[in-house]
């Protein structure tokens, strides 16, 4: 069995002793020793499938930040950003170390941000031969002879089998977590197998110190790039199109997850790869994510029926994913990075009916939706969830975001008005009505209106200003039916459409509060018109 070792890599200076160390092992190693060991099998077309036990996905609330000297009084401390002291993140990496000592395990080391200028060396240390599988796929990769001088920027200690006895001596809420340390440059993962977690404590990490420290914006986006060097960004949560919609044949794929926008106006990809989700894929669906899954690839939670996907069950979790290198893909942009923006789109999925398919928004309006970062969630897609309901995700990644979110938004903002970029929200949800009475707008109604956007055809039609979230609608836009282009036209009851119309303003404000406090008034200000200081009759 190949394995590439160098005399002078030595582990006991992460505090590992006795371990059996497998260095930069080929994916195909990899998958070997994966299913040899039980730990996965291979389906029909050789793709490795691997079921990642307890957790199928984050833990949102185990993941924790040191709080020292360095992120004190940077990090926007809350339910997002949890604090854990330094004395209890040695103490359980100490217990790592031990727990590692004298095992058989996978190191590999790679690097994130495809801008040479930015470039951040990663060693990731893992208990599985599949999660090492998964980070060759993730992170950017280096030739054999790269290696040779590798030193690492940060470290990446993953042990799925180790669980904390008594978390509460170490500050934690239960046996597993997931922990960021800035001072040291450790990232830390205990009790969960979920891959996800090692992608996304480094990208976490990333998102602090590029805007502090290298006056790089941060997003959590796809980005492609025209034939004329045109770069567009995808702004979206989960469900939104986000993959689907920066998938296009006649566009270069930069990246599909996330981007650095630096101050010398470059877009560039954190990642080496791609992680998708799968449920319900088919080939007609999401062609390059589909053929993207052979060997090398690596899916999780997903039911394999002799040798076959079922793509379709969703028994483990609906979270299923699967994870392969860029290079998977065949239309990608080679390196991974492109020129400024002309378009940015934040997509969201309306299950309300009441936003436009597509607007225009002001620095201000562009500001503020994207501290928002609003989508719906809808029934089924979470227990208990019968209705629509307003889902809020702070600069459409707050789970990954360090900084107060109008950090982020204010450095958006600047970037736009510098670079001249036309911003767009896209809804990409329901037309004629709420979820269960309306229609989804048709996937091919949203690519025109984004087409027609990056071929120009948009610059020169009139607008009209919606009168309740005050966005700017387009009066035509070629191949969409011009009567959808304003949603109240699309509903029965006008009165009905104002009245939902209103209700989700509300949210908007709500959510809002608790940003206020540091938004500019031009932030402010790029809010729906209608609160509760406004009355119907003041506007229709």
């Amino acid at each position: 069995m190949e394995t590439i070792v160098k005399t002078d890599r030595n582990l006991e200076k992460y505090g590992l002793k006795n371990v059996s160390v497998n260095w930069n092992l080929s994916p195909e190693t990899l998958q070997q020793i994966t299913v040899e060991k039980g730990m996965g099998q291979e389906t029909s077309n050789g793709t490795l499938a691997v079921n990642t036990g307890k957790f199928t996905g984050r833990s949102p609330q185990d993941r924790f930040l040191v709080e020292d000297e360095y992120t004190k009084d940077k990090v926007w401390w809350g339910k997002v950003n949890k604090p854990i002291s330094p004395e209890n993140f040695k103490k359980l990496y100490d217990e790592v170390a031990n727990y590692l000592s004298g095992k058989e395990i996978y190191a590999r080391d790679g690097y994130v941000c495809a801008n040479p200028e930015y470039q951040t060396n990663v060693r990731t240390i893992t208990e599985y031969p599949w999660s090492n599988l998964f980070v060759n796929n993730m992170f950017l990769r280096f030739s054999e002879d790269q290696l040779d001088n590798f030193e690492e920027d940060w470290l990446v200690l993953c042990a799925p089998g180790y669980e904390a006895k008594n978390p509460e001596e170490y500050g934690i809420r239960q046996g597993n977590f997931s922990i960021i340390n800035f001072t040291d440059r450790v990232a830390l993962i205990g009790g969960s197998a979920y891959t996800g977690e090692m992608k996304k404590g480094i990208f976490t990490a990333l998102n602090l110190i590029l805007p502090i420290e290298r006056n790089v914006l941060p997003m959590h986006c796809s980005a492609n790039v025209g034939e004329d060097g045109d770069t567009s960004i995808f702004f979206g949560l989960s469900g939104t199109g986000k993959t689907t919609l920066s998938a296009d044949p006649n566009r270069k794929l930069i990246g599909d997850d996330e981007h650095g926008w630096t101050a010398d106006n470059d877009i560039f990809n954190f990642e080496g790869g791609c992680y998708a989700k799968v449920i319900d894929l088919t080939e007609e669906k999401e062609p390059d994510i589909f053929r993207a899954i052979k060997p090398g690839a690596l899916l999780e939670n997903v039911i394999v029926n002799n040798g076959e996907v079922d793509f379709e069950d969703c028994s483990i979790t609906q979270n299923t994913r699967v994870s392969y290198p860029i290079h998977h893909i065949d239309n990608i942009q080679v390196p991974s990075h492109a020129g400024n923006p002309k378009n940015i789109f934040f997509l969201t999925c309306d299950a309300f009916g009441v936003l436009p398919p597509v607007s225009k928004l002001t620095p201000g309006q562009a500001a503020y939706h994207f501290i928002s970062g609003y989508t719906a969630k809808v029934a089924g897609t979470e227990a208990g969830i019968t209705e629509p309901v307003p889902s809020f995700s702070a600069c459409f990644g707050s789970p990954f975001m360090p900084l107060h979110p109008t950090v982020y938004a204010e450095m958006l903002s600047k970037k736009m008005q510098e670079a001249g970029v036309n911003v767009w929200l896209v809804n990409t949800g329901w037309s004629g009505g709420p979820y269960g009475v309306g229609s989804r707008i048709k996937l091919k109604y949203t690519r025109a209106m984004i087409t027609a956007i990056l071929n120009g055809e948009l610059e020169n039609v009139d607008f009209e200003q919606h009168p309740i979230f005050g966005l700017y609608m387009p009066k035509y836009c070629p191949n969409v039916p011009t009567e959808m282009l304003d949603p109240m036209n699309t509903w029965l009851q006008k009165g009905a459409y104002i009245s939902k119309a209103i209700g989700l303003a509300h949210s908007f404000h709500l959510n809002f509060e608790k940003f206020a406090e540091k938004a500019s008034k031009q932030i402010i200000e790029g809010g729906p018109l209608i609160d509760e200081h406004h009355h119907l009759e003041d506007t229709f």
